[in-house]
């Protein structure tokens, strides 16, 4: 087993002495500056008030001093990058020693209040598992890692993404190069409508329309020059004249084409700079290795040619600028470069979504990698064959992965043709909640092909349904209850493939007839004991009509009693606490039965309140 602890202090250190090492040659090329610019200012007076010495020695300090710039800025640069990567590591190591919240992008974007499980199960948000996972610079891995935890994939696609992970997570030059890269650009990109401009249908007119435009520039340009020379500004005028008329014509269509690249040129640079990183590193697996040779298709490698598009962008960028408004009529600014990102888009634009695809996915990968690295006690799940197999799901001493280890309880679960639903009772704070959320988080990411945090996992591919948390909607009008059933709806519209037109995991949902996995907190806890008994007892039969496995958690006792009504195929357990010396102590085990006692009167002349 590696020692990732170990490696990462090995490798901040290394960079500290870097840092260090160019800090101290900073200060003294700062240092020899000072001293040349004295020197020329000396040698100056010497030159010129006192003619001692020829004139052209004053060239001497300022090729000096140009030259000792250019020294300095590479060493600010080299450390700089030396910093970034001892940053790098810094994160790498607070991710081990569980203090990282705080540290990484939380993927707030991602949250959705429609989706089946990911609020509950804590997938986005600060200190939330994206956070923990994503190490993408750019947003289309963040999009793909995303994508990964809300939408899981085939057994196929999550084991051959398991062979994928076990590839990238020893390449750990790789992961600093990539999580260093660009550090200092301002990037901004929007890949899904950067796909949609180079797939775009060409809008600017044809080359004869180009070729008149760079002849009326190159015109204006001699026209200008022509009336410096002799006052004669009637060919100037025509020219710009015609110029207008030209720009009018072709305005709208060369402001949709620059309008429409939804990024600036410091997010293409860094996109480059990754794909150039990504081009010249050997891979074994024939997925990635198919990757490297479509990056590098034909011998024109793909990062060659968002450069070239980078070049354009920073003149777009610039067409805002005062000296792109003085530019635009005598050289027609924003028709000329409206003419060469269609230039580019003609040529080049079909490659765009190749490129963001490929490195959205290996940043994905490198995320799912990088944990697994960093967690080396972590193993894959097992997959079962899932055509026509019952619904399985057997964890050895699950933990959570978004508590410490050091807080950490690990409980077993097991769910199969015997046992298809654990109905779970215990007093509040006793572990309830979080049971349900260790099962489905670990669900999560067996299915999006990452380790899981326990001692082992096998399970048949599942589709995820909760209902842990709903509040009530005073806009909405709606009260918890409420909230709560529709919830549960969206769970039997998983359970019976329902899901709605465009979800990403309709398809494999419905291919492999995927059995659903529901887990259930304090299941109906907005109404009366007796409706809720019967309202779950309906619920779940309903659900084991439908093939799915689940937990349901209550502090109702009554509830426990469905046991009886449904026989052997649901099993009560229950999680206890003890009070001991004034406080409530909870070792957070699961184990066999229904709970015998509650805490709630208890914790109630714990803080103060007289019963």
């Amino acid at each position: 087993m590696s020692d990732p602890h170990g490696e990462y202090s090995k490798r901040l250190e290394t960079y500290l002495k870097i840092v260090a090492a160019k800090n101290r040659l900073h200060i003294r090329i700062g240092n020899f500056k000072l001293a040349v610019v004295a020197a020329g200012l000396v040698l100056a007076w010497f030159c010129l008030h006192k003619e001692a010495l020829p004139s052209y020695w004053v060239l001497i300090p300022v090729v000096l001093y140009f030259a000792l710039a250019f020294l300095h800025e590479r060493i600010l640069r080299a450390r700089s990058r030396a910093e970034s990567a001892a940053a790098f590591y810094r994160r790498g190591i607070a991710r081990i020693e569980d203090r990282w919240t705080g540290t990484g992008q939380t993927g707030d974007r991602f949250r959705s209040p429609e989706h089946v499980y990911a609020d509950d199960l804590d997938l986005f948000g600060p200190g939330c598992l994206f956070e923990l996972l994503s190490t993408a610079r750019l947003p289309m891995g963040e999009n793909r890692l995303a994508k990964w935890l809300c939408a899981p994939p085939s057994r196929a696609t999550i084991l051959e993404r398991q062979g994928l992970v076990v590839e990238l997570r020893e390449k750990l030059d790789l992961h600093r190069d990539l999580a260093v890269t660009g550090d200092e650009l301002r990037a901004r990109l929007n890949p899904e409508s950067l796909m949609g401009w180079a797939e775009g249908a060409r809008v600017m007119p044809g080359i004869a329309s180009r070729i008149a435009a760079i002849m009326l520039a190159l015109a204006a340009v001699v026209a200008i020059v022509f009336y410096l020379a002799t006052l004669t500004y009637w060919p100037l005028l025509t020219i710009l004249l015609i110029e207008v008329f030209f720009r009018r014509a072709l305005r709208r269509r060369a402001e949709a084409v620059v309008e429409g690249i939804a990024c600036n040129a410091e997010g293409l640079l860094l996109f480059a700079d990754i794909l150039q990183r990504l081009e010249r590193e050997p891979f074994v697996s024939p997925r990635l290795q198919a990757f490297a040779a479509e990056l590098n298709r034909h011998g024109q490698p793909a990062s060659q040619l968002i450069r070239k598009l980078a070049r354009i962008v920073y003149w777009i960028d610039a067409h805002h600028s005062l000296l792109g408004h003085l530019l635009e009529v005598p050289l027609l600014y924003t028709a000329q470069v409206a003419f060469a990102a269609e230039s580019w888009r003609r040529r080049y634009g079909a490659r765009m979504r190749s490129s963001i695809e490929i490195v959205g996915e290996i940043e994905a990968l490198l995320s799912l990698a990088t944990y697994s690295y960093e967690h080396p006690a972590d193993p894959f799940p097992q997959l079962i064959e899932s055509q026509d197999a019952p619904a399985h799901f057997e964890g050895q001493e699950l933990g959570h992965p978004l508590i410490a280890a050091a807080k950490c309880v690990p409980n077993s679960v097991r769910l199969d043709r015997e046992t298809r639903v654990l109905l779970v009772s215990g007093s509040n704070m006793s572990g309830k909640s979080t049971l349900l959320r260790v099962v489905g988080i670990n669900t999560v990411l067996a299915m999006a092909g990452a380790p899981i945090r326990g001692k082992s996992l096998r399970l048949t591919p599942l589709a995820i349904g909760t209902r842990i948390h709903s509040t009530d909607s005073l806009q909405e009008g709606r009260s918890t209850f409420y909230t709560e059933i529709l919830h549960i709806r969206r769970v039997f519209d998983l359970a019976n493939g329902h899901l709605p037109d465009g979800d990403l995991a309709r398809d494999v949902l419905v291919e492999e007839r995927r059995s659903l996995l529901f887990l259930f907190d304090e299941l109906l806890e907005g109404t009366n004991s007796k409706d809720r008994r019967i309202g779950a007892e309906s619920l779940i039969r309903a659900l084991l009509l439908r093939r799915a496995i689940g937990i349901v958690t209550t502090h109702d006792l009554a509830l426990t009693e469905i046991t009886a009504a449904l026989g052997d195929t649901i099993r009560n357990v229950h999680f206890e606490d003890q009070v001991e010396d004034g406080k409530m102590r909870f070792d957070y085990k699961l184990r066999e039965g229904v709970v015998t006692k509650s805490n709630a009167l208890a914790l109630m002349r714990l803080i103060g309140l007289e019963m």
